[in-house]
């Protein structure tokens, strides 16, 4: 065999190497490429907290409080002030105005937080009646006939002023005849809002 015959054939034989070479990896099914591939970010978990700078500042000067919130299945506590000029001045008005903060939607950093509210619109908070034990407090809607998380966050925000829980249970009464009810905001209550929150020992008329 010449020279140029083995140059030719030692070619021939390479080429059919790149070629093997690229079939088999055409089997393969794989696909090389030279861009990164991006899976997408991991999927975020809702923390339950507010940072410093998330913190909604109000302008009006107001005395501050905590009110609950369901956020991932439970009750949260969050940061407001309420208009009213001294906390054990009206317990009317204070319980209306945790009431009023309770149905707001919450602002848009809470709810991306992860904060929701069940306390439904336009309930009111009216006097005891006679009869009825001292520190009750009447709603517009009988407690029983809201939802479990809604009762839960009234009762609680509530357990949290001394002016409407003096002895740490909340007395709930609604604009029927049915007798009050004594309601206490547990470890379990905050935990699980949809469960009936814990009652406390029936008042005595």
């Amino acid at each position: 065999m010449t020279g140029g015959n083995r140059r030719a054939v030692r070619s021939a034989v390479a080429l059919a190497g790149v070629v093997t070479a690229a079939v088999l990896t055409a089997g393969c099914g794989i696909r090389t490429t030279s861009v990164p591939v991006d899976a997408g970010a991991a999927p975020s978990q809702v923390p339950c907290s507010m940072s410093a700078e998330d913190v909604t500042t109000q302008a009006l000067q107001g005395i501050p409080v905590q009110i609950y919130l369901v956020c991932s299945s439970q009750l949260v506590t969050v940061d407001r002030t309420v208009q009213v000029p001294d906390t054990k001045s009206d317990r009317i008005r204070i319980a209306q105005a945790l009431l009023e903060e309770l149905e707001q939607k919450p602002p848009a950093d809470e709810r991306q937080a992860g904060f929701t509210t069940a306390v439904p619109a336009g309930l009111r908070i009216g006097p005891d009646r006679s009869g009825d034990r001292q520190g009750t407090l009447r709603l517009s809607k009988q407690p029983e006939d809201l939802p479990a998380e809604a009762l839960a966050q009234i009762v609680c925000t509530y357990a949290e002023s001394e002016a409407l829980a003096p002895k740490g249970t909340v007395v709930l009464a609604g604009p029927g005849n049915y007798a009050p009810r004594g309601y206490l905001c547990t470890a379990e209550t905050r935990a699980r809002p949809k469960a009936v929150p814990t009652l406390g020992a029936r008042p005595k008329a």
